[in-house]
């Protein structure tokens, strides 16, 4: 941000960096010197906070203390959770910048005067440099014009030829300019090329008018004086429409090329009237002698007939048929075409709808291979059966879509090896749209059939892994499965967890507050197994003599169940993700604890509350943390939901007095 007009600023403050140089630096830490003299009282800083010294870049040199943005935001965003604290913070900085920029504001209309003053002065300078290069423009048309005096050519042939290889020796790229008889240069001079739609400038560029053509050459910045070839424009194709001055884009013309236009500055107006009057000048010599010249002896053999209606609308029609991939109709129009023309000689006009063909043709083979690979992947996945197991077919799906996939990418590499880029964007182009096919198929058998959450998380799993393999020919998809399917899975983990509720509240409707009794050792140890794979280590406490389970079966079944959801969600999980996950484990656990704060309420019987209270105690300490460790080691960072969640002694204030269940 460049510093407003009269500030005075000293070294270290110019250059791009935003307010915070502006701050003084006893209440924001930063290495920055007070080159700034803003004439008012500092800005106020109550609201600012210092960074902390390890967000700071540490290196010595002119860039020392300075705030490390990207690690600052990354480790905000990993002790965030959720949106909202980001959003806070962010409506904090914004209220820090706005209050920041009022006072800026205020500071420079203190220091209006010194503002006036100071562009009063930059508009002497800026007079006076006008005038210097006016001068310097003048001297330098007097020195261009000296060959011709020292040579002695007067008006003559010779003496145009000669001074047009003078300057053309100094274009690279243009030697062949030379060879064409009965040329010679007219008008030359220096221009700024300017981009049409926004009106940036391009480069300096200088202009060469000859008799028949005008030549285009960019300056070359490492050799003075010499210029390199840019472009060439026959006086017979080319417009020169005049362009209003509109300050401060004024003394511009603009060339219209078929299909393309250029605008260019001149370096002042009458410069710019020069150009205008000697090409138009230029352009009528030309007409007025093309149409003197006798016309030259036709010559039976040499003359094709291309004024046929078919032949002149041939690449318009190939474009229609492209568009509209009528691939057949599109060979039959070539087919006609090369039998007209075998045999026949090349004249120019032939010449010239060779290549407008052969660049439908090359239109024609990209499209075609995209639309004939697209079309054999789909076959393939419709000849697949959809039989047997879920996993099965997916893994099948997987094999063929991603096996094609992978070999069109290599024979693309293969055609277009060394070619423009550009040519690989449209390759992803064609492979985001092949994947959307993959993904409906996918998701018809995954989702659409009400698989189980354990068999989508492993059918997803199949389908991540071979978007990897990806990766061996620097073709990367993974987010694109992700975006497609972000909200078939979050319809997959809502239906689980509305399940799970239901089924806990189905239970806690019939709970007894009873201990667990296996009956048999075997039943017991199979339940230590199980709560072993849930994470639970300790559970060996909780069970009693014979095959006796201090615990009740509705809270075991909970803990089963709400593990078994966490692990197959793990397997899911990526960012978007990251708050319906967390969401549905709340309201799942939520379930459980106000069920147990309820019956805590409601007993009576001394015997039956020290049980609730051993289950409750099981829930918070034991199943809550297992549950709060396992979430943050599959999703990299902590919920604070959870942990609020573990830590409050009741989630759920019930009324003493009240005999209704909230669950």
């Amino acid at each position: 941000m460049t510093p407003p007009r009269g500030l005075k600023t000293g070294p270290q403050n110019s250059g791009p960096r935003s307010f915070r140089k502006l701050l003084p630096p006893s209440r924001y830490n930063y290495n920055v010197k007070q080159n700034v003299t803003l004439g008012a009282s500092a800005l106020p800083t109550s609201r600012l906070v210092s960074p902390p010294t390890h967000f700071r870049d540490s290196s010595s040199g002119a860039g020392a203390g300075q705030l490390e943005a990207r690690l600052y935001v990354k480790q905000l965003s990993q002790q965030s959770d959720g949106d909202r604290d980001l959003q806070e913070h962010r409506q904090r900085i914004q209220a820090l910048a706005e209050e920041t920029a009022q006072n800026l504001k205020r500071n420079v209309y203190q220091n209006y005067r010194q503002f006036i003053e100071t562009a009063r002065e930059i508009s002497y300078l800026e007079s006076e440099m006008y005038q210097l290069s006016h001068l310097l423009t003048e001297q330098k048309s007097s020195l261009e014009t000296l060959p011709l005096t020292l040579d002695g050519a007067g008006p003559g042939e010779e003496g145009k030829q000669r001074t047009l290889t003078t300057l053309l020796e100094k274009v690279e790229g243009c030697r062949h300019l030379l060879e064409t008889p009965g040329q010679y240069l007219v008008y030359n001079g220096d221009l700024v090329e300017y981009e049409a739609d926004h009106m940036a400038q391009l480069q300096r560029v200088h202009g060469f008018l000859m008799n028949d053509c005008l030549l285009v050459a960019t300056w070359l910045p490492q050799r003075r004086g010499m210029y390199r070839y840019n472009a060439l424009y026959p006086l017979d194709g080319l417009a020169v429409v005049n362009v209003k001055d509109n300050p401060p884009m004024k003394d511009m013309f603009k060339l219209l090329m078929f299909p393309e236009s250029r605008i260019f500055q001149a370096e002042n107006a009458k410069i710019k009237r020069e150009w205008l009057e000697v090409l138009e000048a230029t352009k009528e010599e030309e007409e007025e002698e093309e149409d003197d010249e006798p016309a030259a002896p036709e010559v039976e053999e040499e003359r094709v007939d291309l004024s046929m209606e078919w032949v002149q609308e041939l690449p318009e029609d190939l474009d229609v048929c492209i568009a509209q991939r009528d691939f057949e109709g599109a060979v039959d129009l070539l087919d006609k075409l090369n039998r007209y023309l075998e045999g026949k000689p090349s004249p120019p006009p032939v010449k010239e709808l060779r290549a407008k063909v052969e660049e439908r043709v090359r239109q024609l083979t990209e499209v075609l291979v995209f639309e004939l690979r697209a079309a054999a992947v789909h076959t393939a996945i419709r000849q697949l059966r959809i039989e047997g197991a879920t996993l099965l077919y997916i893994h099948k799906l997987c094999h063929v879509f991603f096996t094609s996939l992978l070999e069109t990418a290599r024979e693309f590499e293969t055609d277009f090896a060394g070619t423009d880029s550009g040519c690989y964007s449209a390759f992803v182009v064609w492979a985001r749209s092949a994947m959307g096919m993959f993904v409906d198929a996918f998701s018809k058998q995954v989702f659409d059939s009400k698989e189980s959450l354990s068999t989508a998380a492993e059918c997803v799993q199949v389908a991540k892994e071979h978007c990897r393999q990806l990766g061996d020919i620097g073709l990367d998809l993974t987010f694109v499965v992700h975006a497609l399917l972000v909200k078939d899975i979050q319809g997959a983990l809502h239906s689980y967890k509305d399940i799970i509720i239901e089924a806990t509240k189905h239970r806690n409707s019939e709970e007894m507050w009873r201990r667990m009794n296996l009956m048999t050792p075997e039943a017991l140890g199979k339940l230590k197994e199980e709560m072993k794979g849930c994470g639970v280590s300790d559970f060996e406490q909780y069970t009693g003599d014979d095959c006796w389970v201090n615990l009740s079966y509705t809270v075991v079944a909970f803990t089963k169940q709400t593990m078994g959801f966490l692990e197959e969600a793990l397997k899911l999980y990526f960012p978007e993700l990251h708050m319906v996950l967390l969401e549905s484990l709340v309201e799942i656990i939520l379930v459980a604890v106000q069920h147990v704060d309820y019956s805590l309420r409601c007993e009576q019987d001394p015997e039956k509350k020290a049980f609730i209270r051993q289950n409750a105690s099981f829930l918070y300490e034991t199943v809550l943390p297992v549950v709060e460790k396992r979430f943050e080691e599959g999703v990299g960072k902590p919920a604070r939901q959870l942990q609020d969640l573990r830590n409050a002694s009741r989630l759920i204030r019930v009324n003493p007095e009240s005999t209704t269940s909230v669950v």
